[in-house]
């Protein structure tokens, strides 16, 4: 990658994924752009800036505006995303409407936007923070289940039509990850009798613990570094083994 192309743009910035891959990518010596729709606490060598990914009118002014005041962007990392759990039966237009816009339709619009950017430049990586629920589903998830999906489809399109250009675009599906995301109906499910029992007592995950944010950002920090120089169009799964279980 070129010597200028240090800006990182990492969405979901406020907190939990968004916020250790921020950091991660500061202390790789990435000058961040952190956005999210909640106010990011200030922290050095992250640079804070307002967008909700899902408002597809916004993408362009923010990428020129980021552009503006840190220089061009190399780097972007789709992290923002919410859970509103439903059953089916009593799935709501409003909730898998916006689950989709923030998870699929603004990472894609976004992506489009910045890797036309990089590729004019002949350099840039994307990461697209998925979920291991692209592939395994879960009562009450399915608006959440299909915009991972999408977004995992999404990259490897992105992946061949930019790699040409040299634009290398991945995902990274983790499983469990201690953030607040984990707070379901208001209970921890990494602190319930369930999760003690069949992933850790059980062995259905194999290190017995979730990831700390941070490991998944060690993840993203390879990708979007110089030595992933041929890496692209993958789904990088970081589940502490869970998938690969019975």
């Amino acid at each position: 990658m070129e010597a200028e192309a240090t800006v990182a743009l990492v969405t979901g910035a406020a907190n939990g994924l968004g916020r250790a891959i921020a950091a991660r990518l500061r202390d790789d010596g990435l000058l961040v752009a952190g956005a999210d729709i909640e106010p990011i606490v200030p922290d050095r060598g992250i640079a804070a800036y307002h967008l909700d990914v899902a408002d597809l009118d916004a993408h362009d002014r923010a990428l020129v505006r980021i552009e503006q005041e840190l220089g061009p962007i190399s780097v972007l990392v789709n992290v923002a995303g919410i859970s509103l759990p439903e059953p089916i039966d009593r799935l709501t237009v409003s909730a898998y409407r916006r689950q989709l816009a923030v998870m699929l339709d603004g990472p894609v619009w976004l992506a489009r936007s910045a890797a036309l950017k990089m590729a004019s430049r002949g350099a840039g990586r994307i990461v697209n923070i998925t979920s291991v629920h692209s592939s395994n589903g879960e009562v009450g998830s399915l608006a959440y289940d299909c915009a991972k999906a999408g977004l995992e489809a999404a990259t490897r399109a992105l992946a061949i039509e930019f790699g040409p250009r040299g634009v290398l675009v991945n995902s990274v599906a983790p499983g469990f990850v201690r953030t607040r995301m984990s707070i379901v109906n208001g209970v921890n499910e990494l602190e319930s009798d369930w999760f003690r029992d069949v992933y850790i007592a059980y062995g259905r995950l194999p290190v017995r613990r979730p990831a700390e944010p941070a490991e998944i950002a060690a993840t993203v920090s390879h990708l979007v570094s110089p030595e992933n120089t041929y890496l692209t169009g993958q789904r990088v799964v970081v589940d502490g083994g869970m998938t690969v279980t019975l």
